[in-house]
């Protein structure tokens, strides 16, 4: 009685949000020659890119406020299918996944969106947003014309209207465009393949402007005619025009969709910086212009669990993410305003309407410190085991359906042995050990696929721990995206067969048993501590004593963490601490005996290991 009670409550509930939606002021959006119209007027939008998935769910309405403190009337977004079908036929908008309340919260603070639901991201996104699932055919091929990726692209996009489409301007809501793919251009050029994009996309209910983005080089082949075409990358004021009026019928309107202020950070790399005069230079032009511009990013948050991507070409080897995505940007990664922000900020003041008054600058978010939390606790993962999977020969991440974590491989080698042990397309990183006695690391990113073995005295153990470190999210290698050891193990040459696989996709740490006592564990480790607050405050966990793995706090996966830098800290946000006791849990991969961790006031997102 009770759950048909609730079901009559939620129907009435919905039917009352539809008829206010229906009633609510609707506004029009338009493209001329050479200006987008909102409401039949010329409109500029000043806009600047954010992620729900990036940001937690309690400051996106902080965050949104901030954007439209430097002057931003507009919100770009991208929607990560893989964060909302994590499983196929298994959607989930809710929690920092619930797209449509980011929407809502934009609308109540009167700010547009621009909404990107591209199945394909980018983004610095495990594998540019795609579900891992969509691998487990090898034979599939994402981002083409093969009716089982589009399909489940259909499907997905369905289900995504029914959260979106409400909210766009022809339904009087505050989305304005839709983009139906991005950055095509620098992956294919089948244009039918795009006009199927769009179909589905009208389809699905999205009755509004749509439009595709691609670099200045990259256009020819990723636009669809008779659509607008944006561009990214691109901020010379003339040549912005001259490539739009030459894809698009010879006219306007003239829209930057990702404009760099910023820009990434990758593991083992120099911390990305650019210069505040230049860019606020190169803002004013655009602006003075006319040109609708898209900062990527205003505010990018954090990359946390598993979803960093990676880049890889054929000249430039496999390169995974960080997971701060601070990006340099205006707003920072904790959310506070940066010099650049300020700057941004004097120069779009410059060009709103006469009379418009601008929020104060929001005041940075107070941090706290926590010196010397103990780590009291700690589990080998050898001795949390779960069953394993056994084969013949290896199996890859996607065949053990496993998405994202660690598997364990695991056989035997006979007395006598020895010489070159090679993974054959490893995927990404492994630890060796012989007996649990670590021989050695692999790393793709080194193009490292292979150890010497010495002569074994008697039979012995053979564990390779591997490691997804995030697939590739652009360019020609998305159907080439395979995890963990995707091909064969050979020793000189000859296959190691006969394995027993361990899964630890590390979704949550719940069934892991921890020990008291002594600390130095053999092999990967996770190490665990409590410690009490008698208040709350943005604070960044020191990483710079460990090795390599994530961190759980409280039940929330704050992201990876490696000791090459060139980010050495964690950004564990006030709303995720507790007045009182909360729960602390670092897996380290590379070091252990692990007795103390600290937190700073600062991020450290500027410091290479030393060589």
């Amino acid at each position: 009685m009770k759950t048909l009670l609730s079901f009559f409550v939620s129907s009435l509930l919905l039917l009352v949000g539809q008829k206010s939606m229906s009633q609510a002021t609707k506004h029009t959006f338009e493209l001329s020659d050479q200006h987008f119209l909102l409401d039949g007027k010329p409109f500029q939008m000043i806009s600047g890119e954010m992620h729900c998935e990036r940001i937690p769910r309690e400051y996106w309405r902080d965050r949104i406020r901030k954007a439209k403190a430097m002057g931003l009337n507009t919100v770009g977004t991208y929607v990560f299918w893989n964060s909302h079908e994590e499983e196929p036929g298994k959607y989930t908008f809710e929690g920092n996944n619930d797209i449509a309340e980011f929407v809502r919260i934009a609308k109540e603070e009167h700010m547009w969106v621009v909404m990107r639901p591209s199945p394909y991201a980018c983004a610095e996104w495990e594998f540019g947003g795609y579900p891992y699932w969509l691998l487990k055919d090898s034979t599939l091929k994402v981002r083409s014309k093969d009716e089982r990726f589009i399909s489940a692209y259909r499907n997905y996009i369905k289900q995504l209207s029914k959260q979106l489409v409400p909210y766009l301007v022809t339904n009087g809501g505050n989305i304005l465009m839709v983009q139906f793919e991005n950055e095509y251009g620098s992956y294919s050029d089948d244009k039918a393949y795009l006009e199927l994009n769009r179909k589905i996309f009208a389809d699905a209910g999205f009755n509004g402007i749509l439009f595709t983005c691609d670099g200045e080089t990259q256009m020819p082949k990723g636009y669809l005619p008779g659509y607008l075409p944006a561009v990214n990358g691109l901020d010379d004021t003339a040549a912005v025009k001259k490539l739009i009026n030459k894809y698009h019928d010879g006219k306007g309107p003239y829209y930057i969709a990702e404009w760099y202020p910023g820009w990434f950070d990758s593991w083992g790399k120099p911390h990305a910086k650019t210069g505040i005069d230049d860019a606020a230079k190169k803002l004013d032009e655009v602006l003075s212009a006319g040109i609708s511009i898209n900062m990527y990013m205003f505010h990018g948050g954090t990359t946390r669990g598993f979803m960093n991507g990676a880049n890889m070409s054929k000249t430039e080897a496999y390169s995974p993410q960080t997971t701060s995505y601070d990006y340099d940007a205006p707003l920072d990664e904790a959310g506070n305003p940066t010099a650049k922000y300020l700057k941004f900020r004097e120069v779009i003041t410059k060009h709103l309407p006469k009379g418009t008054t601008l929020p104060p600058v929001p005041q940075p978010a107070p941090t706290i410190g926590i010196d010397k939390i103990a780590l009291t606790q700690y589990a080998s993962l050898y001795t949390n085991l779960p069953a394993p999977v056994v084969n013949k020969t290896p199996l890859c991440f996607e065949d053990l359906n496993q998405a994202y974590g660690f598997v364990l491989y695991r056989s035997k080698l006979k007395k006598g042995d020895a010489g070159l042990l090679k993974l054959n397309k490893l995927r990404d990183y492994a630890v060796v050990y012989l007996n649990k006695k670590r021989l050695g690391v692999l790393d793709r990113r080194l193009v490292q696929d292979s150890m010497s073995i010495d002569k074994l005295s008697a039979d012995a153990t053979l564990d390779i721990w591997v490691e997804n470190n995030g697939r590739i999210n652009y360019g020609l290698f998305l159907t080439d995206n395979r995890q963990g050891i995707t091909e064969s193990v050979t020793l000189n040459g000859a296959p190691v067969l006969n394995w027993s696989m361990y899964k630890f996709p590390f979704k949550t740490l719940g069934g892991i048993k921890f020990t008291t006592g002594k600390s130095a564990i053999e092999g990967p480790g996770i190490y665990k501590g409590t410690f009490s607050l008698t208040k709350t405050a943005d604070t960044y966990l020191d990483l710079s004593q460990f090795g390599k793995g994530f961190v759980f706090l409280n039940g929330h996966n704050l992201g990876k963490y490696w000791e090459i830098g060139p980010q050495q800290t964690l950004y564990i946000p006030a709303g995720w601490l507790k007045v009182g006791t909360n729960e602390i849990e670092v897996f380290d991969q590379l070091k252990g005996d692990h007795k103390i961790i600290s937190t700073l006031t600062h991020s450290i997102l500027d410091q290479l290991a030393s060589k």
